[in-house]
């Protein structure tokens, strides 16, 4: 039994949710997300509140309660609320700048490289340094982060690279430590 599954989703008031077959759509102040739910969940919805359902014959069943129930309500914090992502560059040299949808970054590199944002994130930099990522849906902010980071990963001798905010980089000691 999925302890999250069961948990019905509060519906804020300013949050309006349909049901159009197999999709779910949800519209809030800061816009509008839809996703196409699994043919094995059903979704009621009563007064201010929205439970998923589903019966619990198989495992696969309960995990997909449990899963499209985190869906459905980062879909409705995301329209509500909106999120965001903090990544810091670090190392000589590193910054960032926007250009349009555009966030190019000088990392290293002989050449800028030029990060083309996906459609409903806004990227901005503060300090040359910071990149503040936001936008509704959470899935496609954390997926923009990580191809950002991916340019280039924290190395752990020295540190540079981009990181998110929250990171720790464990950091190597190097060849020099062991010898006296």
């Amino acid at each position: 039994m999925s302890r999250i599954g069961k948990k019905p989703v509060q519906l804020p008031d300013k949050v309006q949710v349909t049901i159009d077959g197999d999709m779910i759509k949800v519209k809030g102040p800061k816009g509008n997300l839809e996703r196409k739910l699994h043919p094995a969940v059903e979704l009621e919805i009563t007064d201010d509140m929205l439970e998923v359902k589903t019966d619990l014959s198989n495992k696969k069943k309960v995990a997909l309660q449990g899963l499209f129930r985190s869906l459905i309500a980062n879909m409705v914090t995301g329209v509500t609320d909106g999120y965001e992502k903090q990544l810091l560059l670090s190392g000589i040299g590193y910054r960032a700048e926007t250009k349009g949808n555009t966030l190019v970054l000088n990392v290293g590199y002989s050449n800028p490289v030029d990060f083309s944002l996906p459609e409903g994130i806004k990227a901005s930099v503060d300090a040359n340094t910071k990149i503040i990522l936001s936008g509704i849906d959470k899935e496609v902010l954390g997926q923009a982060a990580a191809n950002i980071r991916d340019i280039r990963p924290p190395e752990p001798y020295k540190g540079k690279g981009i990181m998110y905010a929250d990171e720790r980089i464990i950091r190597k000691a190097g060849k020099t430590a062991g010898k006296d």
